[in-house]
């Protein structure tokens, strides 16, 4: 039975694609190119599943107009992916890697708003989200929130988890975390440093020891876990006001798009073993390392 339920409200059809150089105003021939169902927490679920086999499965909306396409790319993932079909598109980005300068640029395609009542799909989502965690022990929750589904889902999804007794993380910010942290306390919050001054209102950048003692003060605000990356700099974490810090691992990096994401994975899946905050922090950064060394988003092998 898998341990974890990964709600992706943001699903992706995502094409990866390797250049010998990118050029601005050039025709930029591909390499090749691979496809894959993405988004945050489908990337999170791949690392975890390729961690340890079937130990997350997914519940994510999908747009009916391209989800032939989507149900194609899903079925390469060895994972239970369960699915809500919804009006419109499932949005698509590409991300584009040059081996000669080693950057990543990822474009994403905005959809239209939906004009569409939500209401009946908010309610199969709920309950597909439940069936769920009935069958699991933690959620993650990860990814932005599209503008078509309520205000408070975020939020509610959450207060369901926790409801039900299962380990919760989020990896999202502003108005969907703050209104979640009002109606439950998640006991991880993982989001960038960007996303964390932004959302509880401080200038960014902010200097190191006075980063760290905010993310201190807000965890033994909420008695949880605060865990904030900082791309190549060192990540900062804290447990109930505990501080905690883990060195970012130095590679040459192929594709950076999802290092994030496998920190989240590496460092739930250790979290749920022995609640070890420094190996969870270890093994997150790892698999952020692993990822980055890999052309597929979300992947560490």
């Amino acid at each position: 039975m898998p341990e974890v339920t990964a709600v992706c409200l943001s699903t992706t059809i995502q094409r990866t694609l390797t250049f010998s150089e990118v050029k601005i105003d050039h025709v930029n021939r591909s390499q090749h190119y691979v496809a894959n169902a993405s988004g945050k927490a489908v990337n999170t679920a791949r690392v975890l599943n390729q961690l340890k086999k079937d130990f997350c499965q997914v519940v994510c909306p999908i747009g009916v107009n391209n989800k032939e396409l989507f149900f194609q790319l899903k079925e390469k993932e060895p994972y239970k992916i369960i699915t809500v079909e919804i009006p419109g598109n499932t949005r698509e980005c590409w991300t584009l890697l040059d081996r000669k300068n080693s950057t990543t640029t990822e474009v994403i395609a905005g959809e239209p708003a939906i004009q569409a009542d939500m209401s009946e799909y908010t309610l199969q989502l709920m309950q597909k989200i439940e069936e769920s965690l009935e069958q699991t022990n933690a959620l993650l929750l990860a990814g932005s929130r599209p503008e078509i589904w309520p205000k408070d889902l975020a939020a509610r999804i959450c207060a369901l988890a926790s409801k039900m007794g299962k380990t919760v993380m989020c990896d999202f910010w502003g108005d969907d975390l703050t209104e979640t942290l009002q109606l439950c306390t998640p006991e991880i919050v993982k989001i960038n440093e960007e996303e964390f001054c932004r959302t509880f209102g401080y200038a960014f950048p902010q200097p190191e020891e006075e980063l760290a003692q905010l993310i201190a003060q807000q965890s033994l605000k909420f008695g949880n876990i605060f865990v904030i990356t900082r791309g190549k700099d060192t990540t900062f974490a804290a447990d109930n006001g505990k501080i905690y810090k883990a060195a970012i691992m130095q590679v040459k990096p192929v594709n950076t798009t999802g290092c994030g994401d496998s920190f989240s994975a590496g460092f739930l899946y250790s979290y749920m073993k022995d609640k070890n905050m420094e190996k969870a922090l270890q093994q997150g950064t790892e698999c952020a390392a692993k990822n980055a060394e890999n052309e597929l988003p979300g992947s560490i092998c």
